[in-house]
């Protein structure tokens, strides 16, 4: 079977059937679901060859930050020695009280950025429900949550998780107990401020992938929540990207901020990016299970663009000898929890995913990310392609698109 690449035919001449032209204009296909239109010519980019991407050299070893006693014996057991970019230049500002803007990619450390200082504050003032951290999605959420208890443990400091798909009762009854850190979704928090479970009194207020949320529409709850908390707090917003409403966040929560940014291009030069031309769904599918066949495809994320079409898809794969597991909106949260646990465990070698499902995962080693379905916007394809080539390791990326003359002028 022939997979050829879209890269191989943008070096036609202008004439030349099927070229594309860097210049496209004119008509354009239309675009399902009211997608955007995005020139195959973006989901390509050459990885530079032999490209050395230089270790960050950190300017303080966590034993020169101001943590405690008990803190730094955690961290030197789970073997932290040299903070990571975020790490060395947001721990220290953070412990002094400071608002903090953390721009960074997923995957750089900033979970550890904000977390220790807030063990950290925690070890001298254990006050109930003096934290608060809201994250985009659940996945996320239980993420910082196993982090917390992994950095905090022995010290009995306790955590909530409200999140929706999650039973609320369970979550009302955590709260009663006065955990320390509520970690939370932004609209189950609301749900549960509405049925008066949840009071806020949190003199530390984080954000995290802040530019995710406002894009899942999120804005209003947050506003809301934020204008409960007290106007004496620190807030730590952290971000991918600075947009014009992360701006605006910006200047109505924070006082005053320390913006610190270890942020890499969106796209990569060490993610090689490519596509693959195919006639079909059935084509498509073909083409990826000859594909995932292949040992090279060691750990790789698959992205649908509906919750059916996700499911169908690893139901597919794993009919064809290639086991694959999927997350997606109707998946019960203990089912997500099953399925991701199993991939980064590399029990399955494979999982499809949705974007709002995949949005804010962190799961090391990654070798491709797979678009079986395009994304809807362009931003989309950026997360997307981040989810491979972490922590400055390389990464690839493939795109499925039609055939050359559906894109003729």
């Amino acid at each position: 079977m022939q997979h050829r690449s879209f890269s191989g035919a943008r070096r036609r001449s202008p004439g030349a059937p099927g070229n594309q032209g860097r210049n496209f204009s004119a008509r354009r296909p239309s675009s399902p679901r009211g997608k955007q239109f995005i020139h195959p010519s973006k989901f390509i980019n050459r990885a530079v060859e032999n490209e050395t991407i230089p270790d960050y050299v950190p300017t303080h070893a966590f034993t020169d930050f101001a943590l405690s006693t008990q803190l730094q014996q955690t961290l030197a057991y789970l073997g932290f020695t040299k903070p990571s970019a975020i790490q060395d230049q947001a721990i220290e500002p953070i412990l002094e009280g400071k608002d903090i803007i953390g721009l960074a990619n997923t995957g750089t450390g900033k979970t550890a950025a904000f977390l220790l200082p807030i063990i950290e504050k925690l070890t001298y003032e254990r006050v109930p429900n003096s934290v608060l951290i809201l994250a985009p999605t659940r996945e996320l959420a239980q993420q910082i949550d196993a982090e917390f208890r992994r950095f905090a443990a022995g010290q009995k400091l306790y955590s909530a998780v409200c999140v929706g798909g999650a039973n609320i009762v369970r979550q009302i009854k955590e709260l009663k107990r006065g955990p320390h850190v509520i970690i939370g979704t932004p609209g189950r928090l609301k749900d549960l401020i509405q049925r008066r479970a949840l009071i806020l009194s949190a003199t530390t207020f984080v954000l995290d992938e802040a530019d995710r949320m406002l894009d899942m529409g999120f804005v209003v709850d947050i506003r809301a929540i934020a204008a409960l908390l007290p106007n004496e707090r620190q807030t730590l917003c952290f971000s991918a990207t600075i947009t014009p409403a992360i701006e605006k966040i910006v200047n109505d929560f924070m006082k005053d901020p320390v913006t610190v940014s270890v942020r890499r291009g969106a796209t990569a030069d060490h993610i090689d990016q490519d596509v693959v031309v195919a006639h079909d769904k059935m084509h498509k599918l073909e083409i990826l299970t000859e594909l995932l066949a292949g040992k090279e495809f060691e750990k790789v994320l698959v992205f649908g663009e509906t919750k059916f079409g996700v499911q169908r898809l690893a139901d597919s794969l794993t009919k064809s000898n290639l086991p694959a597991v999927a997350i997606h909106g109707n998946k019960s949260q203990g089912q997500r929890e099953r399925a991701l646990r199993s991939f980064k465990n590399d029990e399955v070698k494979i999982m499809v995913a949705t974007d709002v499902a995949a949005r804010g995962l962190d799961i090391p080693d990654v070798s491709h990310v797979i678009n079986f379905d395009q994304p809807n916007t362009y931003e989309d394809y950026v997360h997307r392609i981040g989810r491979t080539g972490r922590a400055g390791k390389k990464g690839k990326a493939l795109t499925f698109v039609p055939p050359h003359n559906d894109y003729r002028n």
